[in-house]
């Protein structure tokens, strides 16, 4: 183990509670903070704003973040210019899009279906919203926030069919108010991560139609957030931070240590949750629709691509790729981005020199 002089031990560390937050969690359960000379505090959050604000703040010195949300707090976007940069890929995929039961037998009714097949196309919806807008109305989606891979995700699965996204509302709701936003009838699907789809099936009132793999496969979903200020003066505790994730993320390639992750997530202190919600996104299974067969999505959660280091590292083209979908929805223009904007947010060279320093 690389023996580092760390600017500082004491760090709070963000985290919302959601399946993908394994990592972080585990890191803190195995005590792998601790062996890396760290004394972490993990402190929960009830919404990715929140989160941001606390971070910018410097309440939190790091924090579980969505994979746009760097680009968006460098560029100002919801808020003020805060710089924040990424130097690790805490997971890929992991989002679904679930649709209500009422919405799931319209469909079924206005195209003469006795079930719909999965993958759900999006152009099926094509009818319903025709319906819909000559009575003045629209479908209601929910995504988690604006800058986030669930956005660009839906938006992007609407124009596979050539859908405009405009013809639909899309609100933004915290994770854990998905399944109950449905179960009221406020809105008539989501796109969230885990474990609130396997929740809206366990109760009966959701059918999962396609995951974020099935959309943009092995795309970053969450990263660690730093800012840029912080890791100038503590580069070496981010370099103990990066030790002490990747060595969880690796413990959590493996599928026994993901039953583990699971029973130790469902407590109170996490998500607070049943084990049977959260269990089957990490072992590699999407419940579709209550009585019905689970889809086999083997890298549903992924922690460590290939179970090599190299897939925990922020790549400047996996950046361009998510700041591409920010442009195509609107969210920022090309001509406008500073110079050099992913190599300064995604930051592989943090990673790299962190594999050098550990080969030596």
């Amino acid at each position: 183990m690389k023996l580092r002089t760390l600017e500082t031990t004491k760090l709070n560390i963000g985290f919302m509670p959601l399946t993908d937050c394994a990592p972080i969690v585990m890191a803190s359960e195995l005590n792998l903070f601790a062996k890396h000379g760290l004394d972490v505090t993990l402190d929960k959050q009830n919404s990715w704003a929140t989160l941001r604000d606390k971070l910018h703040a410097g309440l939190l010195d790091a924090a579980q973040m969505l994979a746009p949300m760097p680009f968006a707090s460098t560029l100002g976007l919801g808020g003020p210019k805060h710089p924040i940069i990424t130097p690790f890929i805490l997971s890929r995929n992991g989002n679904a899009i679930s649709i209500s039961e009422k919405l799931y037998h319209e469909l079924l009714d206005i195209h003469k279906l006795d079930t719909l097949s999965l993958p759900l196309a999006s152009g099926l919806l094509g009818k319903l919203i025709e319906n819909r807008k000559s009575k003045g109305q629209k479908l209601r989606f929910a995504t988690v926030h604006p800058n986030s891979c669930h956005y660009y995700q839906l938006t992007s699965w609407l124009n596979m069919s050539g859908i405009d996204p405009a013809e639909i509302d899309i609100a933004v709701l915290p994770p854990a108010s998905m399944v109950e936003a449905l179960a009221e009838g406020d809105i008539d699907a989501f796109c969230v991560g885990g474990p609130w789809n396997a929740e809206a099936v366990r109760q009966s009132i959701a059918t999962t139609v396609l995951t974020s793999s099935d959309i943009w496969s092995d795309s970053p979903e969450k990263v660690l957030g730093i800012s840029q200020e912080w890791y100038q003066e503590n580069q070496q505790t981010t370099l103990a931070l990066i030790s002490a994730l990747q060595e969880s993320c690796r413990w959590l390639e493996h599928t026994p240590n993901r039953f583990e992750a699971a029973r130790i997530l469902a407590t109170k202190r996490y998500l607070n949750t049943s084990l049977d919600v959260i269990a089957p996104s990490l072992l590699g299974s999407c419940l579709t629709r209550s009585g019905e067969s689970p889809r086999r999505i083997p890298s549903y959660n992924q922690f460590s691509a290939d179970n090599k280091e190299s897939g925990n590292s922020p790549e400047r083209s996996q950046g361009e790729r998510i700041l591409q979908y920010m442009i195509d929805a609107g969210h920022a223009s090309r001509q406008a981005l500073p110079e050099n904007l992913c190599q300064a947010v995604y930051r592989s060279d943090i990673y790299a020199r962190w594999l050098l320093e550990e080969s030596r």
